[in-house]
């Protein structure tokens, strides 16, 4: 006679994996790999025509611009938007720490934190844009000499624009969905269910963003 399972152990009514994960943490493991793909493609397709083309703009003179300090300061404004990402990282580590110990308090408070970082990324990313327009860079336009002295096509700008764009839109997602944790944290929504697993579901997301940006800097800031 067939032997019947209870409900709280079939994982596709919502209880444990196959793998004794829950299920929704799977899924965005799922997300996160397929999203690593799409950056992958960009990053290397970045690379290849990078290394492919006899010349190529020199960061240190593209991104040497801090702004209210003016310019001949390479690489210090992007090394601060680096620093803000990294601290939102860590406050989100202990965000996710206190919702495993049921601490609601300092859940909002991290959480907080986190969000207040991943604006002031973003902000700083809209005073880069907004300075490399100002210098004639957009998409298929260059104004900057490759390092040579000789003139540059628009692949620079065009890769740029686009992988710190698509960058910047998963930082602004990751700040809208750490304030929905956020009202539903003051609203004592996860104390209710028993536990915080969403924050940690969030907290991988975030990380996420975070290692992608350790690439995007790589590439473009420091080759």
């Amino acid at each position: 006679m067939a032997q019947t399972i209870p409900a709280e152990q079939k994982w596709w009514s919502g209880g444990k994996s196959p793998f004794n994960l829950e299920y929704g943490k799977v899924m965005i493991w799922y997300f996160l790999m397929s999203d690593s793909f799409t950056f992958g493609a960009l990053l290397i397709s970045y690379g290849t025509i990078r290394f492919a083309s006899n010349g190529w703009p020199d960061p240190n003179e593209v991104f040497q611009s801090f702004p209210g300090l003016g310019d001949g300061l390479p690489l210090l404004f992007v090394s601060l938007m680096t620093f803000i990402l990294i601290m939102s990282s860590v406050t989100m580590v202990l965000a996710v720490h206190a919702g495993k110990n049921m601490d609601r308090k300092n859940v909002i408070k991290y959480l907080i934190w986190t969000i207040i970082g991943g604006l002031a990324f973003l902000s700083c990313q809209a005073l880069e844009w907004t300075h490399l327009y100002h210098e004639g860079a957009w998409w298929g336009i260059n104004p900057f000499l490759n390092a040579d002295g000789t003139p540059a096509n628009a692949n620079f700008t065009n890769f740029f624009f686009t992988i710190t764009g698509f960058h910047g839109f998963h930082v602004f997602s990751g700040v809208v969905l750490n304030i929905i944790m956020l009202i539903m944290t003051i609203n004592g929504v996860f104390d209710r269910r028993g536990h915080y697993l969403m924050i940690e579901k969030g907290g991988l997301y975030w990380h996420f963003v975070d290692l992608v940006w350790v690439f995007v800097f790589t590439m473009f800031y420091l080759l």
